[in-house]
């Protein structure tokens, strides 16, 4: 009866509602009726058919058994033959309740079937059941009545039992199977209770207080000795079933006894492991679950213990972690959440910092803050996740306390301290034996860590391999937070340096070798992600800089600045509290760098100190920051970084390449001229850091190398700054005379007297510096990257750049070549340096370095060679006799230079070698000052300063005595070492002299010419070198002096020096300023040179008077004759060089007026550095002056530089004025002969004879072209045709060549009888003083003619100097006769006025040959192009154009602009000159009748009216010039008187100077009318007043010149087309503008 109460329940469920209504068989419902079934019955609706309950007896009961029997066998198909018997006897039972069958009959087939299955019964009880419940619900009772009979009668059948189960109690009662239905319901109840309700097992402990209380005790005991878990687990059994105790809370209480004994692991984890196996495998977890669900209160902390059990549990796989996670709070979500707060408050926190905040609203920022202070101070509710993983790393379960960390945002467990610290303790477990191994320093002991009890714990490391497999790992997970442990850190850092170590030693195996590979990057990979970041929250430990700095500095440098970019850029932005510290680091550097100052250096060095330990990157880059802003903290700054670790030096260097690298930063100032501020504070800045503190070099290096290599030379201004504080070596262009002396001596002379600031102990610095270059192989590179980009800088950078800029790049680039150049020659080691630099062919074939460059690097290797080969061949031999000594050197000296004389050969073509040797060409380049010349009075001045200190030190009491006594040896060894150095150089300096002696035989080959020779040595030598560098400069000039010295064959100095001095305009304008600087220091020491030659005769006779560099006579090559009529004689010498002053002061004129600033600014550097010798002469001095104020005045708000520049040398020049001299005493203005000796030299037979004469030009003309002559000559026919004028009517004598004896015999005699006129008239000119530009504008066309005259005139004089020598005696009685004469002459100028019509006819006789070749050498002179200068009517133009174009334009200024320029002698005035040398001897000129003095002074009156009348016509005739300049081509020349006297004399030969005597000077291009006014101004003070007026006279003739109409200019302009076709229109056009004036 137990089991049946809820059986018929459950079988109702079963049976579908429908079936209750149905009453049609046939049809009986799903239930008893299934589609399979007809595949059995055909085509019958149903099982049991109408006809068979009708013939029932007679064959429906057969069928029926049949069809059950047929049912019952078909096995296949169960459920369906199942399902089709249930249905057949519930048919065949609804017809007995229907009523159409008897239930006896019903009863006997049933009886029949029942055995055909085993179950039928039970079907049978399941149809009785079904129809029990249809039944009941039917009002008819007949029908209830027949299903009643049927089970009474079929009790037989089925057991009473499974009816009392499937029938309802009703029923039963009317079967009589049960007495009542009321108390069987009531029984049923109580059966169900006890069986489902009533509680059979215990879990309160004070349901059964004994049976847990007895479990608790079994738990409790001592479990030391032989008891096991199983025995225990048994013992729990047994009160399980003896107490009815529930077997989920013993559980519960084994856990909670496990918590109170955590000690026991080997006990409780076995005995829960066995009880598991009769519980469920959730069940553990959900009881896990509940006793944690029990804490998450808002007020509930969960206890540790707990979380140990879970881990201990979860480590040992009895639960699964994802079971258990969800049962854990805070949500995964929550937790993402609170992690985006913290960086969205960091990030707020950054902004407060960095925002300015005014003071009122700072009140109210604080108490929002406090408020949220307070907020944060309420608890959090606890992170049970956190809490377990923290309990799983203590108990080194890694596993899963790696899942639950990825579960999480990066680094949020480990940014709880308890968590980090527990994977410290974890990490310090994992490494320890490597450590004791390896990492432990020397004579340290530590402490050792105890490895963990528990077996599942990670595998402790044994080796750098096994760190790889977790620690590495673990590390990752920690981040940032190892700065929780700085001992862990410190461990790590150790293992780290251990593995480089190993990792760097060469004896492993390849495999081993792939695997040290990956170790390394996973090394570099921890530096990064873990030790960097953890050192930024770490609170200023010095110690754990200096740690992780033994371990970086074995990484190569590239690693090293990757680590720290990552550190800087990118690190910091990777978590909320890196974030927060980047901000307060900022801040914190504000602070400090605002208080910062020279004074408080200090204590401000150690704040910057404390900052930088833990977040160096962020330091400096604001420190940078501001450097570059304010240059004035630089020395504070540098003297403030001494507190600082040997990380936080590399982490600056690193700093300070990477702000040099920014390219947000424009690297020029918006004017796009200069470099910017920004970049020159920080090259000043890496040289002051880098000199002071041991920083490693190597990245700043390579960072320039590389900037060179991109074609970008801004970058090199930090090179020369680390370099000049590093080395003490100074590049600088204002090197005092005295320091560039000082440099030409030994390396101590140097160190003393060379430089600016004495640079100090730069011992270690340029050490470190040296090292730093070799030991990453940059020396040289960067040396040929500097000497390859120099010439970029113009042609690759300096395309859209400003010229100045270029300009500025370019001296940056070379200065610093230099500079690190001398710095590698003085520093490197003779082996180092020759291991180092290729010869010089491969220097300049295959890195196509610059000659200059090229034997400024190989120049030390020599002198190191020539001295190792001299010290072997010393001590091979021990003879100490001077002469062996000699001897060795030389031969030394060809040992090492032959290879290089051969190596030159490739450097040029081979027709240079025609000229100049090889050998020559090698000396030049590789010798240097040191070579040459012995500083003496330097060396003199620095030891008597050694003096002066010394007696300094023995006068000053206060010092004390050892100090004394130091300071004193200090300065007896200083003493000692210079002049042990002079000694040495001085023997060196004999020893070099002899060398040369020797080998100038062989120098100079002149091949074609010895001009040409000259070309070469200054066009491949000389030029080059004198704009390298300052005392290169002064050693060119030196070089050229020991040439002339040493009598070189074939060497003209004559020529040389007049080639440096004449055209010096291109040369200028083609420099940079340092450039300038240097050329202008060049042309000094040449012109000291010539000066001193010029300053007296003994020392001109001593020096050069026998010398074949002064020889005037250009033989064939190879014959110097010793003749003493070919050497130019001192006064002559004196002559040319005032020809050099004017030539310098016309160039200098003409680039200040070209407006050009290159061309200003040069000429102006040059000027400044030449003024102790330039201008000597009064009158070239103002026309000097006055161009400079100009530029003064017109510059001033233009171009402030260019001003400043004007304005210096316009003051110096001023305080220079008192030691000018007149013009006459420079030389004597008329001698025999100015420039040189004439000499009639044949040419050979082929020749025709052509006179030859040396002016200083006279290279041309020794060529044999005769082209400037001729040209020339065609140039100032008007001369010719004065000339002819004033011979009159005296009988004309021209020879055919000029050579012929009868020539020179008249030439002679007329000299003779002039001589004595020539002096006096020298007198009155020597009185005349420079003259103003108005009254230049008078004669600057008759200018022309007076110097062709002097020319002419200077030819003969020459002629007479060099075939009747006289004595002293007979020279002064001619002065005497010369001064008779000259008063004489000056009266001749009105006979001169009458006969000017005789002169005209005169100028048509003139001899037709004269013509002939001047037209040829013109059109030769033409194809030539024109060596020569620009006429100084071109001065506006910068451009250098051909010669006839710069005629034309002085002939246009001539009309357009009387004002004329100082420097308005034009080439073709100077190139008279010549061709007036060479031509003078065509004419024969004729002494005139001399007038008194009294018509002398008529004639100035005379010259005062005309030239009144003159500026009259000019503003009359305008309109009318050409027909007035056709007009008078035939007429006379209207020129003054004074010309015609001048010219006069000239004739006479007494004016006599070639090129430029007085009036050619610029100053001096006043015509001689003015002379004479000055001469006789002592006698008549009228005289003043006339000068007067006819100064106004020529500024009214000035002003009215510019007013010219437009319509005349066109007139000019067309006239000058003509004028440039042809001779004969040029001859025309300065008839006209002379007579225009």
């Amino acid at each position: 009866m137990d089991q049946r109460a809820p059986s018929p329940r459950v079988r109702r469920v079963r049976v579908p509602s429908c079936l209750a209504g149905r009453c049609v068989p046939s049809d009986p419902g799903p239930l008893l009726h299934h589609p399979g079934s007809r595949r059995h019955t055909g085509k019958m609706a149903a099982l049991l058919p109408a006809e068979w309950i009708k013939n029932w007896e007679k064959g429906g009961k057969n069928e029926f058994v049949q069809l059950c029997r047929v049912l019952s066998e078909n096995r296949s198909h169960d459920s369906i033959g199942f399902r089709d018997i249930q249905q057949a006897l519930y048919e065949l039972a609804y017809h007995v309740v229907r009523g159409n069958l008897k239930h006896d009959q019903a009863s006997n087939v049933l009886g029949d079937v029942i055995e055909f299955r085993e179950d039928m019964p039970s079907i049978l009880a399941d149809v009785f059941c079904i129809l029990d419940i249809e039944t009941s619900c039917l009002e008819e009772k007949s029908k209830r009545d027949h299903f009643t009979q049927l089970v009474l009668a079929c009790l037989y059948l089925v057991s009473d039992t499974v009816l009392k189960e499937r029938l309802d109690p009703e029923t039963l009662e009317s079967l009589g199977l049960i007495k009542q239905s009321q108390q069987f319901n009531q029984k049923s109840v109580k059966i169900k209770t006890k069986l489902f309700y009533k509680q059979q097992k215990f879990n309160l402990l004070r349901e059964e207080n004994e049976g847990y209380a007895k479990l608790i005790a079994e738990l409790g005991q001592d479990l030391s000795g032989n008891i096991t878990s199983d025995l225990i687990l048994e013992n729990i059994k047994s009160l399980i079933g003896c107490f009815n105790l529930d077997p989920n809370r013993v559980l519960d209480i084994i856990l909670e006894v496990y918590e109170c004994r955590p000690e026991y692991d080997d006990f409780f984890v076995p005995l829960i492991e066995s009880y598991m196996y009769m519980c469920e495998p959730q069940t553990l977890c959900h009881i896990l679950g509940f006793k944690f669900k029990f804490y998450q209160d808002p007020s509930g902390e969960t206890p540790s213990s707990l979380y140990r059990v879970a881990a201990v549990l979860l480590q040992h796989n009895l639960i699964d972690l994802e079971d258990l996670y969800v049962h854990l709070l805070p949500g995964d979500n929550a937790i993402i959440e609170e992690h985006k707060r913290e960086i969205v408050e960091a990030k707020q926190i950054v902004r407060k910092l960095t925002m300015v905040v005014l003071s009122s609203e700072k009140t109210e920022e604080k108490e929002k803050e406090k408020e949220k202070e307070e907020e944060k101070t309420e608890k959090p509710p606890d992170n049970q996740k956190l809490g377990l993983l923290e309990a799983l790393l203590k108990i080194g379960d890694w596993q899963h306390a790696q899942s639950i960390m990825d579960q999480m945002p990066p680094f949020y467990a480990t940014s709880h301290k308890p968590i980090a610290i527990a994977l410290c303790q974890l990490v310090h477990v994992t490494i320890e034996p490597l450590y004791r191994r390896v990492g432990v320093p020397k004579g340290a002991k530590g402490s050792p860590v105890s490895s963990l009890p528990n077996k599942r714990a990670p595998k402790q490391a044994d080796s750098f391999e096994d760190l790889r497999k977790e620690v590495f790992n673990m590390l990752c997970y920690l981040g940032p937070h190892l700065s929780h442990d700085p001992i862990l850190f410190a461990k790590v850092v150790r293992l780290g340096k251990a593995f480089m170590k190993e990792f760097q030693s060469d004896g492993s195996k390849q495999e081993d070798k792939e695997k040290m590979e990956i170790l390394f990057s996973c090394l570099l990979s921890i530096t990064d992600q873990v030790l960097l970041p953890s050192l930024s929250l770490m609170d200023c430990n010095a110690c754990m800089s200096e740690e992780l700095w033994g371990m970086f500095k074995t990484f190569p440098y590239q690693y090293r600045y990757r680590l720290y970019g990552q550190w800087k850029n990118e690190t910091y932005n990777s978590h909320p509290l890196l974030v927060k510290v980047k901000a307060q680091t900022i801040d914190r550097a504000k602070y400090i760098m605002k208080r910062l100052t020279k004074e408080n250096v200090k204590p401000s060095g150690r704040q910057i100190g404390k900052l930088s330990h833990s977040n160096p990157t962020i330091l400096f880059d604001y420190i940078l920051s501001q450097i570059q802003k304010y240059d004035n903290l630089i020395t504070p700054v540098v003297d403030s970084l001494k507190y600082l670790t040997s990380l936080n030096y590399d982490v600056l260097a690193y700093c300070i390449i990477e702000a040099l690298a920014n390219p947000e930063k424009e690297r020029m100032k918006h004017d796009d001229t200069t470099i910017s501020s920004w970049l020159q504070s920080l090259a000043s800045f890496c040289g002051a850091v880098f000199r002071k503190y041991p920083i490693e070099l190597a990245g700043l290096l390579q960072y320039v190398a590389n900037q060179l290599k991109a074609g970008k030379s801004f970058d090199l201004l930090i090179l020369k700054e680390v370099v000049q504080k590093m080395a003490g070596i100074e590049i600088t262009e204002e090197m005092t005379m005295e320091q560039l002396e000082a440099m030409t001596g030994g390396e101590q002379l140097k160190a003393e007297g060379g430089y600016f600031g004495q640079i100090r102990n730069t011992k270690k610095s340029s050490q470190r510096l040296k090292d730093a270059l070799l030991d990453h192989d940059l020396a040289l590179p960067l040396c040929l990257l500097m000497a390859q980009q120099r010439n970029g800088v113009i042609f690759q950078e300096g395309g859209e750049k400003h010229l100045k800029l270029v300009g500025k790049l370019y001296d940056q680039c070379h200065d610093t070549l230099v500079q690190f150049g001398g710095f590698l020659a003085s520093n490197l080691s003779t082996e180092d340096y020759i291991k180092r630099v290729p010869s010089i062919d491969v220097l300049c074939n295959e890195f196509h370095t610059p000659h200059d460059a090229a034997f400024f690097l190989s120049r030390p290797m020599y002198a190191h060679h020539i001295s190792s080969k001299y010290d072997e061949l010393k001590k091979a031999e021990k003879g100490n006799k001077q002469q062996h000594k000699v001897h060795k050197y030389i031969t030394s000296c060809e040992l090492v230079m032959a290879p290089v004389h051969d190596a030159v050969i490739s450097l040029h073509l081979p027709k240079v070698w025609d000229d100049i040797s090889p050998q020559f060409y090698a000396t030049f380049w590789s010798l240097t000052m040191y070579d040459l010349a012995v500083p003496h009075s330097s060396y003199d001045r620095e030891v008597n300063k050694l003096k002066v200190q010394m007696k300094a030190i023995d006068d000053n009491q206060e010092m004390p005595p050892n100090k004394k006594k130091k300071e004193k040896e200090r300065c007896t060894a200083l003493q000692d070492k210079l002049l042990e150095e002079e000694k040495k150089q001085l023997e060196h300096v004999q020893r070099v002299l002899q060398r040369l002696k020797l080998e100038k035989d062989n120098w100079l080959l002149a091949k074609s010419t010895k001009n040409e020779t000259i070309t070469k040595f200054l066009q491949l030598c000389i030029f080059p070198r004198c704009i390298f560098s300052a005392i290169d400069a002064v050693y060119c000039a030196h070089f050229v002096e020991l040439v002339h010295q040493q009598k070189t064959p074939n060497f003209s100095t004559l020529l040389c020096y007049d080639r440096v001095f004449s055209d010096i305009i291109y040369t200028v304008a083609s420099c940079t300023e340092n450039e300038a600087s240097r050329y202008g220091r060049f042309l000094c020491c040449m012109l000291e040179t010539v000066t001193r030659w010029h300053s007296d005769r003994v020392i001109y006779e001593k020096e050069c008077g026998n010398y074949p560099g002064f020889l005037t006579i250009l033989r064939a090559t190879g014959f110097d004759g010793g003749n003493k009529a070919d050497q130019l004689d001192y006064e002559n010498f004196r002559h040319v060089v005032h020809k050099w002053h004017y030539k310098l002061t016309k160039a200098s004129v003409h680039c200040l007026e070209t407006g050009e600033y290159t061309h200003i600014r040069n000429i102006l550097i040059v000027l400044t550095k030449i003024l102790p010798w330039y201008p000597k002469v009064l009158n070239l001095g103002q026309a000097l002056e006055r161009r400079v104020h100009k530029i003064c005045q017109e510059e001033k708000e233009k171009r402030p530089d260019l001003y400043a520049l004007a304005m210096g040398y316009s003051g110096q020049l001023k305080s220079r004025k008192p030691f000018m001299i007149p013009e006459n005493e420079f030389h004597h203005k008329d001698p025999p002969a100015r420039n040189a000796v004439a000499a009639t030299v044949q040419n050979g037979p082929g020749g025709a004879g052509m006179p030859t004469s040396l002016t200083i030009n006279t290279v041309r003309l020794e060529e044999g072209t005769t082209e400037e002559t001729d040209k020339l000559k065609e140039k100032s026919q008007g001369v010719v045709k004065v000339i002819n004028k004033a011979v009159n009517a005296t009988p004309k004598v021209t020879t055919s060549n000029g050579n012929s004896a009868s020539n020179s015999k008249i030439i002679k005699e007329k000299d003779d009888k002039e001589k004595s006129g020539k002096e006096k008239d020298k007198e009155k000119k020597d009185k005349t003083p420079a003259a103003t530009p108005e009254m230049k504008a008078l004669g600057k066309d008759g200018k022309d003619k007076p110097k062709e005259e002097r020319a002419n005139k200077e030819e003969k004089a020459r002629e007479i100097k060099e075939k009747t020598p006289k004595s002293d005696k007979e020279k002064e009685k001619v002065k005497k006769e010369e001064k008779a004469s000259k008063e004489e002459k000056s009266k001749t100028v009105v006979t001169i006025v009458e006969s000017k019509s005789t002169a005209e006819k005169e100028r048509e006789k003139e001899p037709s040959r004269e013509r002939d070749v001047a037209k040829e050498i013109k059109s030769k002179e033409n194809a030539k192009g024109g060596e020569k200068m620009p006429v100084a009517g071109s001065l506006k133009s910068p451009v250098p154009r051909s010669e006839t174009s710069e005629s034309e334009r002085e002939q246009k200024r001539r009309k357009v602009d009387t004002h004329s320029s100082p420097s308005h002698s034009s080439t073709v005035k100077d190139n008279i000159n010549e061709l007036k040398d060479s031509s003078a001897k065509h004419y024969i000129n004729h002494t005139t009748p001399t007038l008194s003095k009294s018509k002398e002074r008529e004639v100035d009156k005379k010259d005062l009216d005309k030239s009144r009348e003159r500026s009259r016509e000019r503003e009359k005739k305008d309109e009318k010039d050409r027909k007035d300049r056709k007009r008078d081509h035939s007429n006379s020349d209207r020129e003054v008187p004074q010309d015609s006297t001048k010219r006069r004399k000239e004739e006479n030969g007494t004016t006599g100077s070639s090129k430029h005597s007085k009036s050619e000077s610029p100053s001096d291009s006043p015509r001689l009318n003015e002379k004479e006014k000055e001469k006789n101004k002592s006698k008549s003070s009228g005289k003043e007043k006339g000068d007067s007026i006819k100064a106004e006279k020529m500024e009214k003739s000035s002003s009215g010149s510019k007013k010219e109409s437009r319509h005349d200019k066109e007139k000019t302009e067309k006239k000058e087309k003509r004028d440039s076709t042809g001779g004969k229109e040029e001859k025309k056009h300065h008839k006209s503008s002379d007579k225009h004036r």
